[in-house]
């Protein structure tokens, strides 16, 4: 598996991956309007959206495969309210195709994101998860994030969004 840079053209695919890999988990009704945002989240300047792409088939013709994975990196001051300042960055919608999941590409991800966070001089990295995405609870876990429940928030009612954060400057992840 390849983890890189998405190109424009592919956004599109990408936004679709976001909005399947929600539904399927059962995190996103079909008339959602965050799945409108999921579809055109990275088309901004400074963000960072990354693809895990499958090796094209032997023989295909294809320069590369399948797109089956993105996660997106917005730094400080284009990221989300949970980001408090300078030198932090958030890690947004990262999706893995449903046909894939459980076959390593989120951690692949999660890894690639932190590498590149570091790389731009990020000291904390901060995501927000739902109560129940307890498989993502367990991957961040793995890597180092802690909780950071004083910045827990609700974007609408009946919403809560937990926040886990990393500090990049003293840890290394355990990918």
């Amino acid at each position: 598996m390849l983890i890189r840079d998405a190109t424009p053209e592919e956004l599109p695919e990408v936004g679709e991956i976001r909005v399947t890999a929600y539904q399927a988990g059962g995190f996103l009704s079909e008339d959602s309007e965050y799945g409108r945002y999921l579809r055109t989240l990275g088309t901004e300047d400074d963000n960072y959206v990354l693809v895990a792409v499958e090796p094209a088939p032997d023989g295909s013709g294809r320069p590369s495969g399948r797109i089956v994975g993105t996660v997106t990196l917005q730094l400080w001051p284009n990221a989300g309210r949970v980001v408090t300042g300078p030198g932090e960055a958030e890690i947004r919608a990262l999706a893995v195709a449903p046909d894939t999941q459980g076959a390593g590409v989120g951690r692949a991800l999660l890894g690639a994101v932190i590498g590149r966070a570091a790389e731009l001089a990020v000291k904390q990295l901060v995501l927000c998860t739902q109560p129940d995405m307890r498989a993502a609870h367990h991957l961040y876990e793995q890597a180092d994030f802690t909780r950071l429940p004083d910045r827990d928030w609700s974007p609408a009612h009946g919403v809560l969004l937990l926040v886990y954060g990393l500090r990049l400057a003293a840890t290394a992840p355990r990918l």
